[in-house]
């Protein structure tokens, strides 16, 4: 009679570590024995979908209680919260349809907009700055922060099944519920509007599923291509695609499971009894299929909805190329003639740098030639429209014919290679024009100013002639590489006199240049940087039955694969420095975190459970240290892979280790902006590590003689989870945006580095204060009026109390006085009056900075209280991001409130000047993305 399975199960549900398996011939074998085969020595069937209820009923317990944890108060706080800014923007232009740019693939903005949609949001809030109200405009923001809470809930279930199918005992699964519960990092991302909960939870699940379906591979012949062992392969298939598909993070679980997936090829080979070529080329082949298959698939597949989505142009439209750019809706283009002929009215687009149109407008340049200004232009505008003339003006009866229609009654003349033009600016009767002159920004003695020169009826100068270089490696087709061609033919634009090409590049005008992309004269300018071709071409001559081109619909692959090419340019040039960035080095030591949010008192300020980061951390140096001692016993001939629990712990333990390490070093070979968040998905490996060594401690190897008394193991785990409930307590209004005092900050504040904002809070330790109403909050949300903060009118009362105190205004009569001044200082912050100013004008340069400061008056315009000093017992605020994203201007790692406006050499007087405001410790969104043409 054959055993029963559940009969290896002791009382406690767990399974016997003799637990039998059976093998490829229907016997069954000891996990100790050594195999004849592929399977691995000591594995034991862990497989999920057999453990006892009471593992499930326990599940459900903790599940429930990470619910209440993750789900506590998720409306607070009702206000744009870090970046939120802008994902909570991404859901707004997915309703509305309008094309974005984004760094991240779709999935988890798409699960994000659902929610928002179904909810009734209909994306008219703009989601634009941290601290903008949510509540006023009837935002649905709690069901869209529920997307990624219930995500952040279902890693607990994840984590608990995952111990469970690489052997642990329920309790270890129960400890490392428990340390993801309690995370302080984990459920602060969880609660908002982000996308790291959901990459967790796929990354979570992706390892559950490989986890799983190892085990079937470790079990060998008897198990290969079942029922069960094809499920979990196709179900690690899904996973890897769906957590590619919310962050390119995903890509490295995939090279995790791929790397394995090679060992477990590797293993394949050696066993030369039971596999045969062709059943290795079947292993092969379902590991193909649903390793690389199935993600792909999933991942393009998310894509194309993506686009079905976005069919109107957006801001982000400008990032992609013209044939993108002529599938969405109002920027399809009617079909054009395809000849550019002498007197054709044109519009030219460069080719690279986002194609901005060749431009100009009735606005003169302040410095160099002081003529009228060419520009790059992004968007469609009459300002655009060229003709092209010949060098001389075609001859009449009565001598040359003048003016824009001089070339209308001739028959078509093609433009040819090398043929020498004049672009007249139709708009302003202007011809482009350039000379020996520096341009305004790019003062290279390689670029020459690009201006537009003359006026109705000049006859022009030698300045003017451009002559076509077409670049026949760029264009399309045989004919466009002979004549000039709309869209088909890529050419540069020469100029006669100094030999420059007509070239743009990314570098933004100044203010009165309306930020619009430069247009210089390059003498050595890269070679995509010159090109330029045809978009819009008439002519009266061109009838409706001439030949006519339009751009080329680039097709969904087309269309996807131009997306991933902007997405990783974009991702790599996010270079420059954030307030609150940080570095590889420091996330396993929790050195800093990351303040999302400040108002009302309260702060967000992401910051990990550090009972839970430093005991992880400590686990994966223990096993890097145990690496390093076997391997160099081993290289001493001692026989410790003989041992199978040996054996055991270094693979079982190794593969989380490895994938820690995939989530973890590649950061260090980025140059672009990283935060504390992007450690969690390695933090999810760091704490399976713990468990799991853990686990081997206290209820396999018997050497230590914890698994013979295991009341010190469960006691163990109870301290560890006790020590983390307490930390969560502590640090939990960081993460809630709850209540808090002073002095409870400052206990916690460990180290210096952890620069979350204790001054924020009130200083009394009953919390009394954050139960006092603001008296003019209601009136400033339905106005807009600056209101008084709610320490404040707590400051007034205690006033009010102290017979000593003389009594302030009422509340009515005080308010936030906002005035501008501007102060002069040298580089010292000493005071410089009016004559000394206007001593150094001329000499030096001034740099601009920003200071805000907040002072408390009365009706009479009488001080009463300076709050930015915090003066009468009244808590400095905290400031709260008050500029777009788009404009916000990069801070150095100095704080810009401790200097004052000073002298800059660097810095010319008349030119755009640097602005810096003193925002260096409010929160801000953790990438900054600009606009299309920038």
């Amino acid at each position: 009679m054959a055993p029963n399975k559940s009969a290896s199960r002791g009382l406690s549900g767990e399974r016997d570590a003799v637990e039998v398996s059976r093998t490829s011939n229907g016997s069954f074998k000891s996990p100790n024995a050594k195999p004849t085969d592929y399977s691995s020595h000591g594995v034991t069937d862990n497989d999920i979908f057999l453990l006892p209820g009471s593992d499930f009923q326990l599940l459900g317990i903790l599940t429930a209680f990470a619910a209440m944890v993750r789900l506590f108060r998720i409306y607070q706080p009702s206000s744009v919260v870090f970046d939120e800014v802008h994902f909570g923007g991404f859901a707004s232009k997915y309703i509305k349809g309008r094309f974005f740019m984004d760094v991240h693939p779709p999935l988890a903005k798409l699960l994000l907009t659902l929610a928002g949609w179904l909810a009734g949001f209909d994306g008219e809030f703009d989601f634009k700055d941290i601290g903008k109200d949510y509540v006023e405009p009837g935002v649905p923001y709690v069901a869209m922060r529920m997307v990624p809470a219930i995500m952040g809930v279902m890693t607990v279930p994840m984590i608990f099944l995952t111990l469970k199918a690489v052997g642990c005992k329920t309790m270890t699964a129960t400890m490392g519920a428990g340390l993801l519960i309690f995370e302080n990092g984990l459920l602060t991302q969880s609660r908002l509007i982000l996308l790291d909960s959901p990459l967790i939870v796929f990354t979570a699940f992706t390892a559950l599923a490989w986890t799983c379906f190892t085990n079937q591979h470790e079990q060998g012949p008897s198990k290969a291509f079942d029922a069960s062992w094809w499920f979990w392969l196709a179900t690690t298939g899904l996973g890897l695609g769906a957590t590619a598909s919310v962050k390119w993070v995903g890509l490295f679980t995939i090279a995790w499971v791929g790397s394995l997936t090679l060992v477990h090829l590797w293993v394949l080979i050696g066993d030369t009894k039971t596999i045969t070529p062709r059943l290795w080329a079947k292993h092969f082949l379902a590991r193909v299929f649903c390793l690389i298959i199935i993600p792909i698939t999933f991942y393009m597949a998310l894509f194309a909805i993506h686009f079905v989505c976005l069919v109107n142009p957006g801001d982000g439209d400008g990032f992609m190329s013209s044939e993108f750019q002529a599938t969405l809706n109002s920027k399809q283009m009617q079909d054009v003639p395809a000849d550019v002929v002498l007197g054709s009215r044109v519009s030219i687009r460069h080719h690279n740098t986002h194609g901005g149109y060749l431009h100009s407008h009735n606005h003169m340049y302040p410095t160099g030639s002081k003529q009228q200004q060419i520009t790059l232009y992004p968007h469609k505008d009459e300002n655009n429209a060229w003709l092209l003339e010949n060098q001389t003006q075609p001859e009449g009866a009565d001598g040359p014919i003048m003016g824009l229609k001089a070339w209308d009654e001739l028959a078509p003349i093609p433009i040819q290679d090398g043929t020498v033009l004049r672009l007249h600016h139709i708009v302003t009767s202007r011809r482009l024009h350039s000379h020996d002159v520096r341009p305004p920004v790019s003062e290279a003695d390689w670029q020459n100013e690009i201006s537009a020169y003359g006026y109705e009826g000049f006859e022009g100068d030698a300045n003017d002639y451009f002559r076509v270089e077409i670049v026949k490696s760029m264009s399309d087709g045989a004919a466009a590489k002979i004549h000039l061609r709309t869209i088909e033919t890529k050419f540069r634009l020469i100029h006669v006199m100094t030999g420059c090409a007509v070239f743009s590049h990314k570098v933004k005008l100044p203010d009165w240049g309306f930020d619009q992309q430069e247009v210089t004269c390059a003498k050595q300018g890269t070679l995509p940087n010159s090109i330029w071709y045809v978009e819009q071409n008439e002519h009266p001559q061109l009838g409706s039955d001439s030949e006519k081109v339009n751009y080329k619909n680039p097709g969904f692959l087309g269309k996807f694969w131009e997306l991933q090419k902007v997405m990783w340019t974009t991702n790599a040039g996010l270079v420059e420095s954030h307030a609150w960035d940080s570095r590889p080095p420091s996330w396993p030591i929790l050195r800093r975190g990351i303040n999302f949010w400040g108002k009302d008192n309260r702060q967000i300020y992401l910051l990990g459970n550090p009972v839970v980061w430093y005991s992880s951390t400590l686990a994966i140096a223990i096993y890097f240290v145990f690496k390093g001692l076997s391997v160099l016993r081993w290289q001493r001939g001692y026989k410790d892979y003989d041992n199978v629990n040996f054996k055991r712990f270094d693979y079982e333990i190794g593969t989380s280790v490895l994938g820690w390490a995939f989530h973890y070093f590649p950061f260090f070979l980025m140059q672009r902006q990283l935060f504390l968040h992007h450690y969690f998905p390695a933090l999810y490996f760091a704490i399976m590590t713990l468990c799991q060594i853990y686990d081997f401690g206290a209820n396999r190897i018997a050497s230590l003689g914890l698994k013979e008394r295991p009341g010190i193991g469960r006691s163990g785990i109870a301290a560890l989870l006790a020590a983390s409930i307490v930390a969560f307590t502590l640090y939990a209004p960081l993460a809630y945006g709850n209540p808090w005092t002073q002095d409870a900050c400052n206990k916690v504040k460990l180290f210096d580095t952890w620069d979350f904002d204790c001054s924020t809070f009130h200083t009394d330790n009953k919390l009394s204060q954050y139960d006092v109403p603001s008296a003019n909050a209601g009136n400033a949300a339905k106005t807009g009026a600056p209101s008084v903060p709610q320490y404040v009118e707590a400051g007034k009362q205690k006033a009010s109390q102290d017979p000593n105190v003389t009594p302030k205004a009422s509340s009515e009569e005080q308010m936030i006085h906002q005035e501008e001044k501007v102060e002069y200082r040298d580089q010292d912050g000493n005071l410089l009056d009016e004559s000394q100013v206007s001593e150094l004008q001329g000499k030096v340069s001034f740099s601009t900075k920003y200071e805000t400061r907040t002072r408390i008056i009365d009706a009479g315009g009488n001080e009463v209280g300076d709050a930015a000093a915090g003066a009468e017992g009244f808590a400095p605020p905290h400031p709260d991001v008050d500029r777009e994203p788009e404009t916000a201007v990069k801070q150095p790692e100095d704080d810009a409130r401790d200097y004052p406006a000073t002298a800059s050499p660097d810095d010319d007087i008349g030119k755009e000047k640097s602005v810096e405001k003193a925002d260096e410790g409010k929160p801000r969104p953790a990438s900054e993305p600009k606009d299309a043409t920038q």
